[in-house]
Order: C-alpha cells, then sequence, then structure tokens
C-alpha cells in the first residue's frame, strides 16, 4: 500500500524511523503513548526516543510497506523489516492506534 494511503502520522512514522532519526520518531507521539515491541512496554516520549535509539542502534532497520488496513479504529501495517539481525529480512505487524495528529499506541509483533 502506497504510504499516501496511510494517515499523515503513520507515515510519517514510518518515513522518519527509516531514516534512523529517533527525535523526529519521537515527534510521531503523544507525551502519554505507549509502545510495545520485543516483549517490552515502554511509556512516554524519553522512554520512546530510547527506545527508538536502541533500535537504530542495534539493528539498522527499514521497513517496506507490503499492505494497511484500518480496522476498529486502528491501522494495521504489514511489512518487511530489513537490518542488521539474523534472518534479515522478516515480516511484521504493527498495529498504530492515533489519538488526534499522534501516535498513541504502537504493538510491533
Amino acid at each position: 500500500m502506497p504510504t499516501a494511503k496511510l494517515p499523515r502520522p503513520v507515515a510519517d512514522y514510518f518515513a522518519r524511523a527509516n531514516a534512523q532519526d529517533a527525535d523526529a520518531v519521537t515527534a510521531c507521539f503523544s507525551e502519554t503513548a505507549i509502545v510495545r515491541d520485543e516483549g517490552q512496554t515502554r511509556q512516554g516520549l524519553s522512554a520512546i526516543r530510547e527506545w527508538a535509539e536502541e533500535v537504530s542502534r542495534k539493528y539498522r532497520p527499514t521497513v517496506e510497506i507490503i499492505d494497511a488496513a484500518e480496522t476498529d479504529g486502528k491501522t494495521v501495517v504489514r511489512g518487511r523489516v530489513s537490518g542488521d539481525f539474523p534472518g534479515s529480512p522478516i515480516e511484521l505487524r504493527y498495529i498504530l492506534t492515533l489519538k488526534g495528529e499522534k501516535i498513541s499506541r504502537l504493538e510491533i509483533s
């Protein structure tokens, strides 16, 4: 699915994450946002910034969006993730919940 069809905050998140820009990624989230990734929960902008920096440093991931759908008020994205990790590339599912123009919740599995 072309990123033009994604809600603007979701498209921005993937573009900024692919650019490995932790500050810009963090700006996509609300102050009380929650990120669930690799079995851990991070809440708040400080914790999300640390997560974005850590993921970028460890894996240098980039996501190619395969498809996306709106379900129950959430954007569900399936992406092919390439980076510096065993088994690259892999497919992951991203479930994003928006509050206004910010991401309030992101779950990656």
